[in-house]
């Protein structure tokens, strides 16, 4: 196994503004934009937390962010790449080269074992598997003894631990992830808000997660609370009493603006 600084020594030696710039994105013309010009930047190897109610705009704007979903209008900057003017096959390569992705529900394959799952995105990008990076990987997320193991073995929170090293395996500049704790117990949520605290801290990537949890944003270098499909507030994580009341001072409004 790698040591922390043979690791570290083997990552890009530098990482590129994720961002946001006047972002406007509709999905039906007779309706109010779902995004309605954000502009935000995510540094390199922080983590920033997305928050809002449901429909304020917080997959579509991490979709948006990821290239999986093209805005109406302004500028997606993705580690220091534009966006604008790249055909759905250079997205893909960005994607597949920069960015790694974290969901509540895995999206695992049960056919596949542990390590083949976590190979996979690289054998569908026709890339050689490396099975000691695999392993590497597996054992950064403490799964270095599972990798021949059948997905349903295990837990919900190895689940996600195996997709944060799937996540890992191409070393990514960025990593979306979208409510990773949402189907965990405190406990396990705890051991994935960890990793995920590495993966900024350690590995050097800028981490962007949607969440609907206080306590799971507060583990954020930032927090930001969108609201109709504009950033409302903004916050340092550390606090979740702090992000909590925050969140609920914009449902308040909201509620009130809507009677």
């Amino acid at each position: 196994m790698l040591s922390n600084a043979q690791y570290e020594r083997s990552l890009p030696s530098s990482r590129g503004v994720t961002a946001a710039q006047g972002l406007v994105k509709r999905f039906d013309k007779k309706s109010a934009p779902v995004l309605g010009g954000i502009t935000h930047s995510f540094a390199p190897s922080s983590w920033t937390a997305i928050m809002g109610s449901s429909g304020s705009g917080k997959s579509t704007l991490l979709n948006c962010l990821s290239g999986l979903e093209q805005p109406d209008q302004g500028m997606v900057i993705l580690d220091g790449i534009p966006l604008g003017g790249l055909d759905d096959d250079e997205l893909a390569q960005l994607r597949r080269d920069r960015c790694g992705f974290v969901f509540q529900d895995y999206n695992l394959f049960d056919a596949l074992d542990v390590a083949e799952n976590v190979a996979l995105p690289a054998r569908l990008a026709g890339a050689h598997s490396n099975i000691g990076r695999v392993r590497e990987v597996l054992g950064r997320v403490g799964l270095a003894d599972r990798a021949r193991d059948a997905i349903d073995t295990l837990s919900g929170g190895q689940r996600q631990r195996v997709a944060i090293a799937r996540a890992m395996l191409n070393q990514p500049s960025v990593v979306f992830a979208d409510e990773p704790t949402g189907a965990l117990d405190v406990r396990t949520a705890h051991d994935v808000l960890v990793l995920l605290r590495q993966v900024a801290s350690q590995f050097g990537s800028t981490v962007v997660m949607v969440t609907h949890d206080a306590w799971a944003a507060s583990w954020a270098d930032e927090v930001i609370v969108l609201a109709d499909g504009v950033v409302v507030d903004r916050l340092p994580g550390g606090d979740a009493d702090r992000v909590s009341r925050a969140v609920n001072t914009v449902h308040d409004n909201a509620r009130r603006k809507g009677r």
